[in-house]
C-alpha cells in the first residue's frame, strides 16, 4: 500500500470520520486508517524536531517537548516509523526512518552504561536491521547488548537499573522495566549474555511479584549479598499499588522471554499475569494510571499501558497452549486497539504536532508527562495492529 502524501492529505480525514461513526469497521480498515494517519502525522512531527533531538510529549501549551538521544524513550520514534515503514512500504518513509535511527550512532559512546539501551537499540537498531536485512545496524546492537550485561550482578542476579541512589534509600535498584531491555540480550547476545537475561528474569520472578499476582515497581538488593532491601512502587500510587504501566511491563517481558528463549517458568508467568491482569481493565480495556486508584472511575486513564498490554496478549495468544486464555487475550486486546483507534484517544489530522495517541500517564504524583502523547505509547500501538493483523490473516 503506497501513497503519495497528496492523496494521503486527501483521504486520512474521510478514513478518520467513516471508520469511527462504524461500530462494525473491520480490524483491517482500522489498521489501514491508523496507519494511513501515521503517514501523515509523523513527517510533520519529524519536521519540528531539531537535528539532535527527539521527540518526547507535549507541554501544558501543547507544545512540543524534546530530549537528547541519552533520553531512555529516544529509540521509539525511529521505531514508529520503521512501523510504518513495514505496513506502508512507502519509501519516503524509510528514508525518514533511517534518518532518525542515525540519531543514535553515538549512542553507546556519549552513555556508557544504561540499563535502558535496550529500548533505545531495540526499536531502532533493531527494526532497521529486521526490516532492511543491511548488517550495517547489527554492529550497534551486539555492542549494545555487551554495554547492557555489564551493570549484571551475579551477587544479586539482576542488572541494576537507575545509577542514582534514590536520595540514599537505594543499593542496587531494579525496575520491572528492565524485563523490556533483555530482549536486546536474547536477541543479539552470545550464550552467556542469554543466561544473563534469563537469571534476571527468574530473580526477578522471585522478588518483584506479590502474592495477588502484580508487581512492584522497584526492588532494590544488597549489591554485597544480594538480599532484598525494600520494596518500591515509585511510579504508583503507592508501595502496594498494582501501577498499570509497570504490570504491563512485566507482562510483555516475559511473553518476549518465553518466545525467545522457549523456557516454560517465562511462558508460565506471562500467563499468571495476564490471568492477573485480565479481570481488572474497564469495559474499553484501557486501563487506569493505577490499577488500586481509589478516585476510579474518574481518575486519569494510560493509554501506554494499553497499548503495552495489547501487544503483549495478542502475542501470547500465539504462544499459550490454553485455548480459553488465548480467547481473552485476543478478544480484551481487539477491545483495546478499537477503543485507542477512537476519536477518545486517537489525534485528529495534524493534531498533537504529530503524535497519535492521546492521554498517557508517564509520572502522575511527580506532576510529569500526565495526560499526554508519549513516542512509547505509539510505538506499541503500531506494533500491537501490527500483530493482530498477522494472527488475523
Amino acid at each position: 500500500m503506497k501513497h503519495s502524501y497528496l492523496l494521503i492529505l486527501f483521504l486520512v480525514p474521510l478514513l478518520f470520520i467513516g471508520g469511527c461513526k462504524d461500530s462494525k469497521e473491520s480490524m483491517d480498515a482500522l489498521t489501514d486508517r491508523v496507519f494511513t494517519l501515521a503517514s501523515t502525522q509523523y513527517p510533520i512531527l519529524a519536521k519540528s524536531l531539531p537535528q539532535d533531538k527527539t521527540p518526547r510529549t507535549l507541554n501544558e501549551n501543547g507544545g512540543l517537548v524534546t530530549a537528547d538521544i541519552g533520553w531512555w524513550c529516544s529509540g521509539f520514534f525511529p521505531g514508529n516509523l520503521w512501523l510504518v515503514y513495514e505496513y506502508t512500504g512507502d519509501e519516503a518513509l524509510k528514508d525518514l526512518a533511517i534518518q532518525q535511527t542515525h540519531k543514535l550512532d553515538s549512542l553507546i559512546v556519549k552513555t556508557k552504561t544504561d540499563h535502558d539501551i535496550g529500548f533505545q537499540l531495540n526499536c531502532s537498531f533493531g527494526n532497521a536491521l529486521r526490516l532492511t536485512g543491511d548488517n550495517q545496524w547489527s554492529a550497534m546492537l551486539h555492542e549494545g547488548a555487551k554495554v547492557l550485561a555489564a551493570r549484571f550482578s551475579p551477587t544479586t542476579g539482576v542488572i541494576r537499573s537507575w545509577n542514582h541512589n534514590g536520595g540514599g534509600k537505594w543499593e542496587f535498584p531494579v525496575i520491572i522495566d528492565n524485563m523490556m531491555n533483555l530482549e536486546l540480550l536474547m536477541r543479539f547476545g552470545d550464550d552467556s549474555l542469554k543466561q544473563i537475561a534469563l537469571t534476571h528474569a527468574r530473580t526477578t520472578i522471585k522478588n518483584h511479584f506479590r502474592p495477588d499476582g502484580t508487581s512492584y515497581h522497584l526492588v532494590d538488593y544488597d549489591p554485597e549479598t544480594g538480599a532484598v532491601r525494600l520494596k518500591q512502587t515509585v511510579q504508583g500510587l503507592s508501595d502496594d499499588s498494582a501501577w498499570a504501566r509497570g504490570n504491563a511491563w512485566g507482562l510483555y517481558g516475559y511473553t518476549m522471554m518465553y518466545e525467545l528463549s522457549k523456557e516454560a517458568d517465562m511462558l508460565s508467568k506471562a500467563e499468571d499475569i495476564a490471568r492477573t491482569l485480565l479481570p481488572k481493565f474497564p469495559e474499553d480495556g484501557i486501563p487506569f494510571w493505577d490499577f488500586d486508584s481509589p478516585d476510579i472511575p474518574n481518575d486519569l486513564r494510560d493509554a501506554s499501558a494499553g497499548a503495552i498490554i495489547a501487544s503483549a496478549l495478542i502475542k501470547l495468544s500465539t504462544l499459550t497452549a490454553d485455548s480459553g486464555l488465548k480467547g481473552q487475550c485476543l478478544k480484551v486486546a481487539e477491545q483495546q486497539l478499537r477503543t485507542l483507534a477512537s476519536p477518545e484517544y486517537l489525534a485528529a489530522p495534524g493534531e498533537l504536532c504529530g503524535f497519535l495517541l492521546k492521554h498517557s500517564v508517564g509520572h502522575k504524583l511527580a506532576g510529569s508527562e500526565v495526560d499526554v502523547p508519549l513516542t512509547y505509547a505509539d510505538y506499541y500501538f503500531l506494533e500491537a495492529l501490527l500483530r493482530f493483523r498477522s494472527v488475523n490473516k
